[in-house]
């Protein structure tokens, strides 16, 4: 078998060996574990059930990471994207008053959409027509904003009739540990610590049991829970109204980005990459996630997306898809450790929201602000998004001053026709809707 193993997924032409790989895939599950506490989290405040939500969330991400490995045979991992899981449950359920299962079902068509476009290749032509202005902005503007759901979760920052928000309790026991956590896993994060986002919530949650702030879990290893509340539970009918046309939109362009932004990155560091500078296979790797999204929304979780976390495995040697396939299985074995899952308080998952946030603030370096025409469409979708608790608004009102500036500024010939058709949609939102 092992000789099997080394021949599909051709370690000598990688020069590596299964250790290296088992290695690797170990490295890159730990750095992105988190989500399996922070997952269920978040959405559990939609109304859905924590432990199928659990379950949900590691079976989605296991089956699109062995779709990665065995399929497309690269060494990335996929999970449930930070910033969609928000966005699902604070920008369309809480925000909107949608129904869980209708978001579900928002996620579901975006899904189709991927593998539809996936399959006819028009899906990387999208991501390169659409303004670098509006990907960027997007991707600081969602750092941004679960970086406010972490500062809030934590009690850091609290509602204000005067000021909107302001600065909470900071004497708070869970609000200061909360605090700890964040500078705890600041501090490990950048000293380059494997798995230092995990390792910060399961610290900060150790503490606060200590302390008597949240209780020990009832134990470690469990049988999993149900995932029947969640399973097949999506309502792609009720989805199907014009109105949340812009939330598919949202959940659409915002995995495109991420997707095609991830895997450029990781494709780079990897040296994959052929002399045109284009990924082989790219169309297999984007089927794992479009897949993963499909596959995630009828089990009950928000849209599954490539992690670019799976740039720690590949630091240490990891190149081909059995990474992926390790990885696979570390979160198939996860849905056993249901009880320590739940006992993490909610002050110790906000670290994991700040410092991911932190992280997202990268792209910022990428938005020409010295061209007008760019750089304030870029603000506008970066500042509206954690304002308004909504990728979707941050969006529209990105594409829609992005074509106004071009035009009455003379650079209307910069703009793509499908910027123009996108921007007149998500303004007709705004007619139709009011908001």
């Amino acid at each position: 078998m092992l000789k099997a193993i080394e021949k599909f997924f051709e370690f000598e032409k990688y020069n590596t060996n299964i250790k290296i790989e088992t290695l690797a895939g170990l490295t890159t599950f730990m750095t992105m574990a988190y989500i399996i506490f922070v997952n269920p989290a978040i959405l559990s405040k939609t109304g859905m059930d924590f432990g199928a939500v659990m379950v949900a969330t590691c079976l989605a991400s296991a089956i699109a990471t062995f779709i990665m490995g065995v399929y497309a045979r690269y060494p990335f991992a996929l999970a449930p994207g930070m910033g969609l899981n928000a966005y699902f449950t604070y920008g369309v359920c809480l925000g909107m008053g949608i129904d869980w299962r209708v978001a579900l079902g928002a996620v579901f068509i975006s899904g189709v959409l991927f593998v539809i476009l996936t399959l006819t290749k028009i899906r990387s032509w999208i991501f390169n027509v659409i303004p670098n202005a509006i990907k960027y902005g997007t991707a600081v503007g969602i750092g941004l904003f679960i970086a406010f759901i972490g500062l809030k979760a934590a009690g850091i920052i609290v509602a204000s009739k005067a000021t909107y928000v302001t600065l909470g309790n900071l004497l708070n026991p869970t609000t200061a540990l909360a605090m700890f956590g964040i500078l705890l896993t600041a501090i490990l994060v950048s000293r380059n610590v494997i798995g230092g986002i995990l390792l910060g919530i399961i610290i900060t949650s150790l503490i606060g049991m200590i302390l008597g702030l949240s209780p020990f879990p009832d134990g470690i290893v469990s049988l999993p829970p149900s995932i029947a509340p969640t399973f097949m539970k999506l309502d792609v009918i009720g989805a199907l109204n014009l109105g949340l046309l812009t939330i598919v939109l949202a959940f659409f362009f915002v995995d495109l980005f991420d997707t095609l932004g991830t895997l450029s990155a990781l494709a780079s560091q990897a040296g994959y990459l052929d002399k045109d500078g284009k990924l082989p296979r790219i169309e297999k790797a984007l089927m794992a996630d479009s897949t993963g999204t499909v596959v995630g929304s009828i089990l009950g979780t928000s849209t599954v997306t490539t992690y670019i976390e799976s740039a720690s495995g590949i630091a240490v040697g990891g190149r081909t898809g059995f990474v992926a396939v390790v990885v696979s299985i570390l979160f198939l074995l996860s849905i056993f450790f249901y009880p320590l899952v739940k006992a993490i308080p909610e002050y110790a998952t906000a670290s994991a929201l700040v410092i991911v946030g932190a992280l997202m603030m990268k792209a910022i370096k990428y938005i020409d602000f010295d061209d007008y025409t760019e750089g304030i469409p870029a603000f506008i979708t970066l500042l509206t998004i954690p304002l308004t608790f909504s990728i979707a608004n941050g969006l529209a009102l990105g594409f829609i001053s992005y074509v106004v500036l071009k035009v009455f500024t003379g650079k209307y010939k910069e703009v793509h026709w499908l910027v123009y058709i996108l921007a007149g949609i998500f303004a007709l939102r705004f007619i139709y809707l009011g908001h």
